[in-house]
């Protein structure tokens, strides 16, 4: 069964995903679809769960306030909303296309006289940790909220979600300047390793949260999708040791 409830004191996307998990860890919760704009909330239940109970989930953050929408024993069949009637490539395509076109540069780069497959992935994963980093960075406290509801050490340590905004643009900066290939890479595929943990924890256990990659900008779901974009660097970054 899904319920309608009103929100009120959302402000930004950190707000959201503050909110979103909040009531996400409350017994019997299956799924929390948030809109920001109409500062509502669709909740999907395993079985019914009183109103307190969500006001008390929130209640150590007094300026978020849920109350009961006119209509909150309406069961929701059929899409909830235009995000559930996306197709996965119109969810997806802010990934497609930046990965796109990290590709096609780090090809360009890679192919002088003869192709170096070292330079191509050199210059693949500086772009995507400065690009990444630079999402990240247009709502940090957004970021470090949405990646705290699933990163193993973010959970533990919420500040873990703004320093890895800026171990990401290090990675970057370092990537692109070939500083200390070795240690920068064994440094890379070690967070992004640890980062990869939490990812499969939530997509294993079918937790319908958001995939903080992108920081607050996007609203893109977990999934594969993120394992293998994780994966990916991962893999980059022992093939790149294994061939110094």
């Amino acid at each position: 069964m899904t319920h309608t409830y009103n929100i009120t004191g959302m402000t930004c996307t950190g707000c959201l995903a503050k909110v979103q998990g909040l009531l996400q860890q409350v017994a019997n919760v299956e799924k929390v679809e948030i809109s920001l704009a109409e500062g509502t909330a669709d909740i999907t239940m395993k079985k019914h769960v009183a109103t307190a109970d969500l006001q008390q989930a929130l209640a150590a953050y007094p300026k978020y306030q849920l109350s009961e929408a006119e209509s909150h024993h309406h069961q929701v069949s059929g899409a909830i909303g235009d995000e559930e009637n996306r197709t996965w490539l119109q969810t997806y395509k802010p990934i497609l296309l930046i990965f796109g076109y990290l590709l096609v540069v780090s090809l360009i780069a890679g192919y002088h006289s003869s192709f170096s497959i070292m330079t191509m992935m050199r210059v693949f994963m500086s772009g995507f940790f400065l690009v990444f980093s630079f999402f990240k960075l247009l709502d940090i406290r957004g970021f470090a909220d949405s990646y705290s509801m699933y990163d193993i050490v973010a959970k533990r340590w919420k500040g873990w979600g703004f320093v890895y905004v800026f171990v990401e643009l290090g990675l970057g900066i370092a990537f692109a300047l070939d500083v200390a290939p070795v240690i920068i890479n064994a440094i890379m595929v070690a967070v992004m390793s640890i980062s990869l943990v939490g990812v499969l924890q939530s997509v294993f256990n079918k937790r319908q949260i958001r995939c903080a990659c992108l920081g607050a900008v996007f609203n893109l779901p977990m999934s594969t999708v993120t394992i293998i974009e994780d994966g990916l660097m991962i893999v980059m970054g022992i093939v790149t040791l294994g061939l110094m």
